[in-house]
């Protein structure tokens, strides 16, 4: 003979519930991708000028010759990687990042790619690029018609 079994609607929403929190977990505090595949954003601050806009970047570790910087239109890519200081270690705590690292900027402005300059000192990029003549700020003189 079969048992009845009685209904609770909220024996549903609880299996909702986790696989919500599974999902969030696997998307957000456990990333699927594997460190390997992992592309760093290193910080950078924008700031403009009358005459150029100004992109610098905090690479520590990087050499110069390790990054590579390209200018398409108004788009600027910058790219690289962060080697590890050591090889073959057992880390107790690795917080500073390891591996390739890109940062694609649309300045909304364009650009002339042509006269842009990069220095690098101390672990920080800095590009300089030249805004296009016009739109680059013009003072226009008043005459008087008296």
């Amino acid at each position: 003979m079969r048992e009845l079994a009685r209904w609770d609607p909220f024996a549903e929403f609880v299996s909702l519930r986790q696989a919500m929190d599974k999902l969030f977990e696997e998307s957000f505090v456990r990333p699927l991708w594997r460190e390997s595949e992992r592309v760093h954003r290193p910080p950078l601050d924008i700031y403009t000028t009358d005459e150029n806009i100004v992109i610098v970047m905090s690479l520590p570790g990087v050499k110069p010759e390790d990054v590579d910087v390209t200018v398409e239109g108004d788009t600027v890519t910058i790219r690289g990687e962060f080697k590890p200081s050591a090889d073959k270690v057992e880390y107790a705590v690795q917080e500073r990042p390891v591996g390739p690292f890109r940062r694609v900027v649309n300045l909304n402005v364009p650009v002339d790619a042509s006269k842009a300059e990069a220095s690098f000192k101390d672990g920080v990029l800095t590009l300089t690029l030249p805004k296009a003549e016009e739109v680059r700020p013009r003072v226009i003189k008043v005459k008087s018609s008296e």
